[in-house]
Protein backbone atom coordinates (compact mmCIF):
# COMPACT_ATOMS: atom_id res chain seq x y z
CA UNK A 1 0.00 0.00 0.00
CA UNK A 2 1.33 3.62 -1.33
CA UNK A 3 2.46 5.75 2.08
CA UNK A 4 0.51 8.82 1.88
CA UNK A 5 2.28 10.53 4.09
CA UNK A 6 5.16 11.18 1.95
CA UNK A 7 3.71 13.46 0.22
CA UNK A 8 3.16 15.89 2.92
CA UNK A 9 5.61 18.28 4.23
CA UNK A 10 6.74 16.91 7.62
CA UNK A 11 6.58 18.90 10.64
CA UNK A 12 9.63 20.75 12.92
CA UNK A 13 9.72 19.97 16.28
CA UNK A 14 7.93 23.48 17.28
CA UNK A 15 9.66 23.54 20.45
CA UNK A 16 12.69 24.41 18.57
CA UNK A 17 12.31 25.23 14.84
CA UNK A 18 13.94 28.64 14.33
CA UNK A 19 14.08 30.04 10.73
CA UNK A 20 17.36 32.22 11.97
CA UNK A 21 18.96 34.42 8.35
CA UNK A 22 20.45 37.69 8.51
CA UNK A 23 17.79 40.02 9.69
CA UNK A 24 15.55 37.95 10.19
CA UNK A 25 14.36 34.95 12.96
CA UNK A 26 11.37 33.63 13.10
CA UNK A 27 10.18 30.81 15.97
CA UNK A 28 7.39 29.08 17.32
CA UNK A 29 5.92 29.97 20.61
CA UNK A 30 4.51 26.96 23.05
CA UNK A 31 3.16 26.98 26.52
CA UNK A 32 0.76 29.51 25.93
CA UNK A 33 -2.87 29.90 26.73
CA UNK A 34 -5.37 31.19 24.14
CA UNK A 35 -9.24 31.38 24.14
CA UNK A 36 -11.92 32.82 22.48
CA UNK A 37 -14.26 35.42 23.91
CA UNK A 38 -17.40 36.36 22.03
CA UNK A 39 -20.62 38.16 22.73
CA UNK A 40 -20.28 41.12 26.13
CA UNK A 41 -16.65 42.11 25.99
CA UNK A 42 -17.42 44.33 28.86
CA UNK A 43 -18.91 41.55 31.19
CA UNK A 44 -16.52 39.42 30.61
CA UNK A 45 -13.82 41.81 31.48
CA UNK A 46 -15.45 42.38 34.82
CA UNK A 47 -15.85 38.45 34.95
CA UNK A 48 -12.20 37.55 34.28
CA UNK A 49 -10.95 40.84 35.75
CA UNK A 50 -8.47 41.07 32.69
CA UNK A 51 -8.63 45.16 31.43
CA UNK A 52 -9.94 45.06 28.62
CA UNK A 53 -7.49 46.63 26.02
CA UNK A 54 -7.79 45.14 22.55
CA UNK A 55 -5.03 45.72 19.27
CA UNK A 56 -6.16 45.12 16.21
CA UNK A 57 -3.96 44.48 13.08
CA UNK A 58 -0.67 45.49 13.57
CA UNK A 59 -1.15 46.65 17.10
CA UNK A 60 1.28 46.04 20.07
CA UNK A 61 -0.07 44.32 22.85
CA UNK A 62 1.81 44.11 25.99
CA UNK A 63 2.46 42.04 29.43
CA UNK A 64 1.47 38.45 30.21
CA UNK A 65 -2.03 38.66 29.22
CA UNK A 66 -3.33 40.68 26.29
CA UNK A 67 -6.51 40.95 24.09
CA UNK A 68 -6.52 40.80 20.46
CA UNK A 69 -9.84 42.35 18.86
CA UNK A 70 -10.78 39.33 16.42
CA UNK A 71 -14.25 40.60 15.33
CA UNK A 72 -16.66 43.89 16.61
CA UNK A 73 -17.70 41.19 19.57
CA UNK A 74 -14.95 38.37 19.65
CA UNK A 75 -11.42 38.57 21.43
CA UNK A 76 -8.95 35.66 20.95
CA UNK A 77 -7.10 35.79 24.50
CA UNK A 78 -3.14 35.21 24.64
CA UNK A 79 -1.71 34.48 28.15
CA UNK A 80 0.71 32.65 30.29
CA UNK A 81 -2.20 31.23 32.42
CA UNK A 82 -5.49 29.32 31.56
CA UNK A 83 -8.58 31.78 31.47
CA UNK A 84 -9.96 32.91 34.58
CA UNK A 85 -13.63 31.88 33.38
CA UNK A 86 -14.91 28.57 32.71
CA UNK A 87 -15.24 27.93 28.99
CA UNK A 88 -19.32 27.55 27.89
CA UNK A 89 -22.02 30.14 27.96
CA UNK A 90 -22.39 32.48 30.75
CA UNK A 91 -25.53 34.11 31.69
CA UNK A 92 -23.89 37.82 31.82
CA UNK A 93 -24.08 37.71 27.63
CA UNK A 94 -20.90 35.90 26.65
CA UNK A 95 -18.57 32.29 26.14
CA UNK A 96 -15.37 31.41 26.30
CA UNK A 97 -13.91 28.80 24.07
CA UNK A 98 -10.24 27.70 24.74
CA UNK A 99 -8.14 26.66 21.23
CA UNK A 100 -4.93 26.81 22.29
CA UNK A 101 -4.66 23.60 20.94
CA UNK A 102 -6.15 25.10 17.33
CA UNK A 103 -3.62 27.88 16.81
CA UNK A 104 0.03 28.02 16.19
CA UNK A 105 1.77 31.10 17.73
CA UNK A 106 4.88 32.53 15.73
CA UNK A 107 7.10 35.40 16.38
CA UNK A 108 9.12 37.08 14.14
CA UNK A 109 11.87 39.44 14.80
CA UNK A 110 14.35 41.20 12.74
CA UNK A 111 14.75 44.60 10.19
CA UNK A 112 13.62 42.33 7.34
CA UNK A 113 10.47 41.31 9.59
CA UNK A 114 9.14 44.40 7.26
CA UNK A 115 10.01 42.87 3.95
CA UNK A 116 8.80 39.89 4.85
CA UNK A 117 5.49 41.54 5.96
CA UNK A 118 5.28 43.23 2.37
CA UNK A 119 4.97 40.12 0.50
CA UNK A 120 2.65 38.38 3.47
CA UNK A 121 -0.11 41.02 2.92
CA UNK A 122 -1.55 44.82 1.81
CA UNK A 123 -2.28 46.11 4.52
CA UNK A 124 0.27 48.95 5.51
CA UNK A 125 1.91 47.70 8.91
CA UNK A 126 2.49 51.20 9.77
CA UNK A 127 -1.19 51.73 10.68
CA UNK A 128 -2.70 49.39 13.23
CA UNK A 129 -6.78 48.62 12.45
CA UNK A 130 -9.48 47.34 14.27
CA UNK A 131 -9.37 43.49 13.76
CA UNK A 132 -6.04 41.59 13.72
CA UNK A 133 -8.07 38.91 12.10
CA UNK A 134 -6.51 39.49 8.32
CA UNK A 135 -5.64 37.64 5.27
CA UNK A 136 -1.73 36.91 5.38
CA UNK A 137 0.58 34.98 3.36
CA UNK A 138 -2.55 33.31 1.37
CA UNK A 139 -4.35 32.18 4.72
CA UNK A 140 -6.27 33.70 7.44
CA UNK A 141 -4.20 34.66 10.60
CA UNK A 142 -4.10 36.86 13.69
CA UNK A 143 -1.16 38.99 13.52
CA UNK A 144 -0.04 41.75 15.98
CA UNK A 145 3.08 43.15 17.53
CA UNK A 146 3.75 41.79 21.02
CA UNK A 147 6.67 44.07 22.19
CA UNK A 148 9.07 44.31 19.42
CA UNK A 149 7.55 41.31 17.62
CA UNK A 150 4.85 40.61 14.90
CA UNK A 151 3.26 38.22 16.63
CA UNK A 152 1.53 35.69 13.81
CA UNK A 153 -1.90 32.96 15.33
CA UNK A 154 -2.59 30.45 12.09
CA UNK A 155 -4.68 27.41 12.20
CA UNK A 156 -2.60 24.56 13.37
CA UNK A 157 -3.54 22.50 10.49
CA UNK A 158 -1.87 25.38 8.14
CA UNK A 159 1.24 25.78 10.64
CA UNK A 160 3.38 23.34 8.11
CA UNK A 161 2.60 25.34 5.39
CA UNK A 162 3.49 28.94 6.80
CA UNK A 163 6.58 27.75 8.17
CA UNK A 164 7.50 27.01 4.34
CA UNK A 165 6.04 29.86 2.67
CA UNK A 166 8.42 31.86 5.60
CA UNK A 167 11.28 29.83 4.95
CA UNK A 168 11.35 30.41 1.15
CA UNK A 169 10.33 33.84 1.80
CA UNK A 170 13.43 34.00 4.18
CA UNK A 171 15.74 32.74 1.32
CA UNK A 172 14.31 35.18 -0.93
CA UNK A 173 15.35 38.27 0.97
CA UNK A 174 18.77 36.65 1.10
CA UNK A 175 19.44 36.17 -2.26
CA UNK A 176 18.01 39.80 -3.41
CA UNK A 177 20.80 41.42 -0.71
CA UNK A 178 23.51 39.11 -2.11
Amino acid sequence: MRNLAEKWTAMPDWRTAVIDTPGLAIRSLTGLHQFLVSGDLVAWSKASRIPLQPVGAFGTATGDTCTIQVARDRLLVVSAVPSPVAQGWHEQGFAVTTVSAGLMIFDIEGPAAADLVARATTLDPGKASASAAISFAGMNAVVYRHGERLRVHVDRGLAAYFWTWAATVSGNLIAAQA
